[in-house]
């Protein structure tokens, strides 16, 4: 029998922010995205729930090596030097010198940065275990299949469980607490391409799933649905970002204009708590940052003599 436990990290003392997905299977366990550093106090906690610690953890399956999924995994390998860790190829560069990624996520966070996900070390080359998409990954009863899954990150990847029909998507779905109806997109600097995006939503979909598992939290029921709803609101901020980036404000002024309109519609969709929950879990300045971005690099290819 294989089981799969959400753990909320409560990241910030803020619950349904952040989820780690315990699975276990006969004699093995595995963690899919251990959540950042920062939040190592939260999961032995609730691994300690169900019987376990740190040392009887066999796997760390990355669904990509943002902080907030990934940034816990050095400290894990000081405390159990055994733990395999399967992360896609064009991450695993990152987990063995985390300094160009530290580095990145420094200009976006400057001094919040160690409060938000505390300390980043590096992983051992030998515990990494290098991921195209295509491979299954055992976890004593339970197969799972990797799909390579880039448009919010290129070293993306989707981990689908075909005997409980259940995807576990990373951010490749957005964010949305179980058991609420409101949605939003993740789409921070510096890999959003919503058309090898929507490809990916495409290789989700024809698994045909009964179930998402969202990091941005938890077990999400009736896919397609949420899918079709994700590839609107994914296009609609794309759109909006594309008015305000060819409007000739500035920067500044156009990034503000686009913070203030979702957190608009966030605020007259949803109660107050709720709202302010998805606002700071939504990291709207971040989304904005990300498709900027991608459509000033679209525009760019387009029309290469406007460089």
């Amino acid at each position: 029998m294989t089981t799969f436990t959400t753990i909320d990290l409560n990241w910030t003392g803020r619950p349904q922010s952040i989820a780690a997905l315990l699975i276990e299977s006969a004699d093995e366990s595995a963690i899919i995205d251990p959540g950042p550093e920062s939040t190592l106090g939260s999961l032995r906690a609730g691994l300690k729930e169900r019987g376990r610690t740190f040392q009887s953890v066999d796997s760390l399956l990355l669904t990509h090596i943002h902080l907030d999924h990934a940034g816990a995994t050095g400290a894990l390998l000081r405390e159990n030097p055994n733990l395999n860790v399967y992360v896609h190829e064009f991450g695993t560069v990152h987990m063995i010198d985390p300094s160009r990624l530290l580095a990145s996520a420094g200009r976006l966070y400057g001094g919040d940065m160690k409060p938000l996900y505390g300390e980043c070390a590096p992983v051992p080359e030998t515990a990494l275990q290098s991921l195209k998409g295509g491979e299954r990954v055992r976890i004593g009863e339970a197969e799972l299949e990797v799909g390579y899954t880039p448009g919010h990150a290129s070293h993306h990847v989707t981990y689908w469980e075909p005997q409980s029909r259940t995807a576990f998507v990373g951010d490749t779905a957005g964010i949305r607490v179980e058991g609420n109806t409101f949605l939003l997109p993740a789409t921070p600097p510096p890999d959003i391409d919503l058309e090898i995006w929507n490809q990916s939503l495409d290789k989700i979909a024809a698994w045909g799933p009964e179930r998402l598992f969202l990091t941005h939290f938890g077990f999400i029921e009736n896919p397609s649905e949420h899918i079709r709803q994700y590839r609107t609101r994914l296009q609609d901020w794309t759109e909006l970002t594309r008015k305000l980036v060819e409007s000739g404000m500035d920067t500044a002024e156009a990034e503000k204009a686009f913070v203030d309109a979702i957190a608009s519609e966030i605020k007259v969709t949803l109660p107050t708590d709720a709202a302010d929950h998805y606002i700071f879990n939504g990291g709207l300045r971040l989304s904005w940052l990300g498709l900027m971005r991608y459509v000033r690099k679209k525009a760019l290819k387009n029309n290469p003599s406007a460089a």
